[in-house]
């Protein structure tokens, strides 16, 4: 069945027939940050989105990840399906326990809908700071939600730009989660790595062990560009090498609002060993830490 949803007019679809990557992921390797869309036709997006996508289905997911080599994958809720998580735990059910995933929560969850999503595989919630993709930002709400998944075992994922980072730098430390940064803090990588803002979201980390940081989307953070993304690398790698335990790696397929260009996802398969160049860095990244946050119960 067709999707009744008519993507954006800008909008790029993912690569229709990714290359298989010269890099090997190790065995159990995840996937720790990408998306579901629909199909609109079961799952529609919420009318409050601020973008519409093509479908993306579960189906389409498990044969990428085979396609790269992964065997697990989490699954981040996206922003186009507001705080309906019915995609995203329909992929989780129907993944044989291989898929984890990061809800949206609002205040008028309830606490037996928190259990359910926990039973469903939810092991985090999100917390969107990009201010063109949300119109609110409701610290004591979203502080609140923080409380409440606490005694779950849960973490906090958060997406924010660099230039907002000494504006929610008090929020984020009042945090009584673990908390997941996503895209390194998307820093400007033709900026200085040793120096300047990333300094700070470097300093931050260091300050706070319990704060993590995802290592993903050259193909949205570099100037440079494909296939490569040289500019990336030097900023991916201080921070895995600087925080071996508290780095996670991700696809972010289907990619979602990039305007310039689609990746050929084994190229960005293909550039772990550039910033990870160990195999136990790489065993970290791609195993141990994801464990440690999404399949406790296997550590």
């Amino acid at each position: 069945m067709s999707s009744r949803f008519t993507p954006d007019a800008d909008w790029l679809p993912f690569h229709p027939a990714p290359s298989v990557p010269r890099f090997c992921p190790p065995a159990g390797a995840v996937d720790a940050h990408c998306h579901v869309f629909g199909p609109g036709s079961q799952f529609p997006f919420a009318t409050e989105r601020k973008y519409t996508p093509c479908d993306a289905s579960k189906d389409q997911l498990w044969t990428l990840r085979e396609r790269l080599g992964f065997s697990r994958s989490v699954i981040v809720q996206a922003t186009c399906h507001g705080a309906d998580n019915s995609a995203m735990v329909d992929a989780l059910r129907h993944s044989n326990g291989t898929a984890r995933g990061v809800a949206t929560v609002r205040m008028g969850t309830t606490d037996e809908e928190l259990l359910a999503l926990h039973e469903a595989g939810v092991r985090g919630v999100r917390f969107n700071f990009v201010k063109r993709l949300v119109d609110t930002l409701p610290h004591d709400e979203l502080e609140s939600i923080a409380k409440r998944i606490a005694p779950l075992g849960w973490h906090t994922v958060i997406y924010f730009e660099a230039q907002d980072l000494e504006e929610h730098r008090g929020f984020f430390t009042s945090l009584p989660t673990p908390i997941v940064f996503d895209h390194m803090g998307r820093p400007d990588v033709s900026g200085p790595v040793n120096g300047g803002a990333f300094d700070d979201f470097v300093s931050l980390l260091s300050d706070h062990d319990h704060m993590w940081t995802k290592v993903t989307c050259p193909e949205r953070l570099s100037v440079s560009g494909p296939p490569r993304y040289d500019d990336f690398v030097p900023f991916a790698k201080r921070l895995v090498e600087t925080f071996p335990d508290r780095v996670l790696w991700g696809t972010d397929w289907p990619h979602p609002n990039l305007k310039s260009h689609m990746p050929d996802d084994a190229t960005l398969v293909d550039m772990i060993p550039r910033i990870a160049s160990s195999d136990l860095l790489q065993r970290k990244l791609l195993i141990d830490n994801p464990k440690t946050l999404y399949w406790k119960e296997e550590r």
